[in-house]
Order: C-alpha cells, then sequence, then structure tokens
C-alpha cells in the first residue's frame, strides 16, 4: 500500500511539472524557438539574434574575467555584465572614502570615468 501511495504520488508530481527554461542552442533558433520567443516579447527578426554568415547579436557577446561573459551594448565598447565579473575591479577602484562594492558607481560623463587599475 505504502509502495502505492508513493508511486501515485510520484506520478501525480512528475505530470503536473513544466519547464520551458534551459538553454536553447543557437543554430536551432530559427527552427524550434522563432515562435516561443516572439511569444515572449522578442521584437527584432530571428537573424539578428544568431545568424550564421553574417553580423547578429551573437557578435556582440564577449568573453573576460576567467570565464564571465558581457554584452558589448555601444560602439564605443560598453560592456554589461555581472556584479560578480567585475567585483575584482569594483574593488580595486573602491576606498573608505568611496565603497563601489556597497554605493555602486555612475559615470555621468566620459571625464568621470574610472580609469582600469593594473
Amino acid at each position: 500500500m505504502k509502495k502505492l501511495f508513493l508511486f501515485t504520488t510520484f506520478l501525480l508530481a512528475t505530470l503536473s511539472i513544466h519547464a520551458d527554461e534551459g538553454m536553447w542552442m543557437l543554430t536551432d533558433l530559427k527552427a524550434q524557438n522563432a515562435v516561443a520567443m516572439r511569444e515572449l516579447g522578442l521584437e527584432i527578426p530571428i537573424e539578428e539574434v544568431y545568424n550564421a554568415n553574417g553580423l547578429s547579436l551573437k557578435d556582440a557577446v564577449v568573453h573576460f574575467g576567467g570565464g564571465c561573459t558581457g554584452e558589448i551594448i555601444s560602439s564605443e565598447g560598453l560592456i554589461l555584465t555581472n556584479h560578480h565579473c567585475g567585483y575584482g575591479a569594483i574593488q580595486q577602484h573602491s576606498s573608505v572614502e568611496h565603497d563601489y562594492l556597497t554605493d555602486g558607481f555612475w559615470a555621468m560623463n566620459r571625464d568621470a570615468e574610472l580609469l582600469r587599475l593594473n
């Protein structure tokens, strides 16, 4: 009886599970995921996300910082990445007076940017 109860509970739990996540393979975006991406709000043509023979968003993703990725978002090289990827550089720029790890930092113009420390 206990085995039947556990089996039934497991069966009902697995039938109710639905995941729409994971890694979408770039080469399969057009054939398998274009409709889903449109439904989720994608407004640009799928060819601008991935185009093996031309420029697309795939060309804006960079690898740096020992395993981190970032995205180039400007013609001047502005890169967005996760906080933990830039943690060391943020820490190097921080001081007792300017705790950028806690308070953050925003350069309002080029002259206010912090230069990379070596």
